[in-house]
């Protein structure tokens, strides 16, 4: 669905992404982890032309159908909140709100960036939830996040950034299981 080749991105003269290779299958869900400025933002803004690599290739393909049904379908609380504005809708609201805008563009793949970030617990497990559902229904997902827990829930495979590059690539257990890996890149005590 996606193959990210060896890309290099800069801020003016700061190299920012350096080399970083990645794919993403079709009903994947592939997670990029990293503390704040490493470079996981500046990947995505990539893979979506705001700030093209200067160097390596990105290429990407595929198909899906999405209609306001199905997005009500899938959130029932905006089904429910319809008549009010975008604005008035909680944090979790106005998350699915931003999901369900992305799907109704029928994409093939879904880029997430720190989906998770100010939502309530309650709220990232019914995130946790819609991910698991659009990915049995084929959709490929690359999530950048700083939620390990949530990530490790969620992801199929997790590569790891740190200053522009990715360090670490494995399953979800294995980073769980991997203390010197959280403890050095991702700043969680063990």
């Amino acid at each position: 669905m996606l193959s990210v080749e060896d890309i290099h991105s800069y801020y003016g003269d700061s190299h920012v992404l350096e080399g970083v290779s990645l794919a993403v299958a079709r009903g994947e869900v592939v997670a990029i982890l990293g503390r704040n400025g490493m470079g996981k933002t500046t990947l995505v803004r990539g893979l979506i032309g705001f700030t093209p690599p200067r160097q390596g290739r990105v290429l990407f393909k595929g198909k899906k159908r999405w209609n306001l049904e199905r997005v009500f379908a899938l959130f029932p609380r905006l089904a429910a909140r319809k008549a009010h504005p975008g604005d008035t809708l909680a944090g979790g609201e106005q998350q699915m709100l931003a999901i369900g805008r992305a799907l109704m563009t029928n994409p093939d793949l879904l880029l997430m960036d720190e989906p998770t970030e100010g939502l309530a617990p309650l709220v990232v497990r019914e995130v946790a939830k819609t991910l698991d559902e659009l990915r049995r229904e084929g959709l490929s997902i690359l999530l950048v996040e700083q939620n390990v827990p949530f990530a490790a829930k969620v992801a199929d495979r997790i590569h790891v950034l740190s200053r522009g590059r990715i360090v670490h690539s494995c399953s979800p257990a294995e980073l769980l299981a991997d203390d010197e890996v959280k403890s050095r890149y991702l700043g969680l005590g063990s």
